[in-house]
C-alpha cells in the first residue's frame, strides 16, 4: 500500500527517505518523483555549556526529515557536519574548513547529484552563508537546478540562545544540559559585530552564548520548528514546480 504525502503525492513502497538508507538498486528502481536530493548542511562548533558541538546540523537533519515527509519525492543526504566554523575558533572542540572549502565541497557534491532532479541545501549555520550563496551561484551558471535554503526567524537570538535551545528541547531534548544554559551576550548583533569579526564569538562571550537560553521550552521549538517546515516546503513547492 502507498501513503499520501502532504503535497497530494503518494510514497513509493521499499525507498527510504533517507539516501544514506537505499542501496543503488532500490534508487534504480524508484521513481522519477523521488529524485529531489535534500542535503542538511550543519556544523560542529560550540554552543555554550548547554548544548552539543552538531546542534546545527541536528537541526537541519530535522528541517530536511520535515521536508521528507511532506514530499514523496525527496531523498536526504548525509549531513554536512563540519563547515566554516572559524569564528568559534576560540573555543575547545571547534572544526571547521573553512568558506573556500565548504564552497569547492557543495559545488563538487552537487555536481556529483546529476542523476537527481535538483538539489535543495538545507543550511543550518549562519557562518556557512557566505559559501552556500557562492556556490549556488556557480552552479546555476552551470545550469545546475539547486535551491538555497536558511532559516529566517523575527525575533530569534543569535546563537545557542533561546531559539536554538527551544528547537533542540523539540528535537532531541536528552542532549541538552538544562542544569548548565547560562546566558550569553544579549546585546543585538549589530553592536556585537565589530567585535565579533575582529575575535571571533570568544571576544564578546566567554560561555558562547550569544542570547538567553534561560526561557526556552519545548513548546516553543516545536512551533518554530513547524513554521520553518512549512516555509521549507513552501519553498521547494515553487522551486520544483
Amino acid at each position: 500500500m502507498t501513503s499520501s504525502k502532504a503535497d497530494g503525492s503518494e510514497a513509493t513502497p521499499g525507498t527510504p527517505p533517507r539516501l544514506g538508507d537505499c542501496t543503488w538498486t532500490e534508487l534504480a528502481r524508484a521513481t522519477q518523483r523521488q529524485r529531489i536530493v535534500v542535503l542538511p548542511i550543519g556544523s560542529c562548533e560550540q554552543h555554550g555549556p548547554h548544548l552539543p558541538f552538531d546542534t546545527d546540523t541536528r537541526i537541519a537533519l530535522a528541517l530536511a526529515a520535515g521536508l521528507a515527509a511532506a514530499r514523496a519525492d525527496v531523498l536526504v543526504a548525509p549531513a554536512v557536519g563540519v563547515s566554516a566554523s572559524g569564528e568559534h575558533q576560540g573555543f575547545i572542540g571547534t572544526l571547521s574548513i573553512g568558506s573556500a572549502a565548504l564552497e569547492m565541497m557543495l559545488i563538487e557534491l552537487v555536481r556529483s547529484a546529476d542523476w537527481s532532479d535538483g538539489v535543495v541545501l538545507v543550511n543550518g549555520h549562519g557562518g556557512n552563508l557566505s559559501a552556500v550563496s557562492g556556490a549556488v551561484s556557480v552552479l546555476q551558471s552551470e545550469g545546475r537546478r539547486v535551491l538555497n535554503w536558511w532559516p529566517r526567524l523575527t525575533g530569534g537570538d543569535a546563537h545557542a540562545g533561546r531559539t536554538e535551545t527551544s528547537l533542540m528541547l523539540a528535537i532531541a531534548p536528552d542532549a541538552v544540559r538544562r542544569a548548565a544554559a547560562q546566558r550569553g551576550a544579549t546585546e543585538p548583533i549589530a553592536e556585537l559585530w565589530g567585535e565579533l569579526r575582529r575575535g571571533g564569538v570568544a571576544a564578546v562571550s566567554t560561555n558562547g552564548v550569544l542570547g538567553d537560553p534561560l526561557g526556552a521550552t519545548p513548546e516553543e521549538g516545536a512551533a518554530i520548528l513547524e513554521s520553518l517546515v512549512g516555509d521549507l516546503v513552501e519553498r521547494v513547492r515553487v522551486w520544483a514546480g
